[in-house]
């Protein structure tokens, strides 16, 4: 049963994917950029709704009310493509970062680029971090917009020793904006890499905001101490 409720999920997801880009295609690109946020923040509803009633997974998030007016960065551990999709909702502009290469994908490359994401060319990381400083700053001087980082960058295991990045402390200090980590255990539901979608309740947390002006030690150590220790909390109960 749970290979074929995975295998209905998978399918089904991928398939609803497809069908809403191009169903909302038109709305989308005529619609002033606010307005177009519906459509992901409804894609994101709609894949939790299915993930629920096909693979018998909920999706619990807590600590709304930690999440400040205006720009700020959220920083969520990264362990599954949940954590990809789940908290469009929760935002009123998100910002990503993302390789340039994804602007070139047809639909998909287009939807980014109506949003303003900032795509990254590969090379020096020291002139990438600038450029994604800079035009995040032009961003957020624009309008408040909330800028999505994963700390450790690559998807990691629940449970796997952290491997927390230094360039979300460098954009901390740049951006003086405060940062929203959340923990959540994810990956034991939706693990990376795998077919299977295991059923249960995925608990997600905001955490209470870390404000801007920390030293940079100070920031990287509250950053780990207060996302792990939640994150082992989530695991506990899972």
């Amino acid at each position: 049963m749970l290979y074929v409720r995975s295998l209905a999920f998978n399918f089904v997801f991928y398939v609803s994917l497809v069908v809403q880009m191009i169903l909302w295609t038109p709305y989308y690109f005529l619609s002033p950029r606010h307005r177009a946020w519906f459509v992901p923040k409804f894609w994101s509803r709609s894949c939790m709704w299915l993930y629920d009633k096909i693979a018998g997974t909920k999706s619990e998030i807590t600590g709304v009310e930690n999440l400040p007016e205006g720009s700020f960065i959220l920083a969520p551990k990264h362990q599954s493509f949940w954590d990809a999709i789940a908290f469009f909702p929760y935002l009123d502009d998100a910002l990503y970062i993302l390789k340039r290469e994804l602007t070139w994908i047809p639909f998909f490359g287009w939807y980014i680029m109506k949003m303003r994401m900032i795509p990254v060319d590969r090379g020096s990381r020291s002139k990438a971090l600038k450029a994604v400083v800079a035009a995040t700053r032009a961003e957020m001087d624009r309008n408040p917009r909330q800028l999505i980082i994963y700390p450790e960058g690559t998807r990691r295991a629940p449970g796997d020793e952290p491997a927390y990045k230094y360039g979300i402390v460098e954009i901390y200090s740049q951006l003086g904006v405060p940062v929203v980590p959340v923990a959540h255990v994810a990956g034991l539901y939706w693990p990376r890499r795998k077919f299977l979608r295991y059923p249960g309740t995925i608990k997600a947390r905001f955490l209470p905001p870390i404000p801007p002006g920390l030293a940079k030690d100070e920031f990287m150590q509250r950053l780990i101490g207060e996302t792990e220790a939640a994150c082992d909390q989530l695991l506990v109960e899972a």
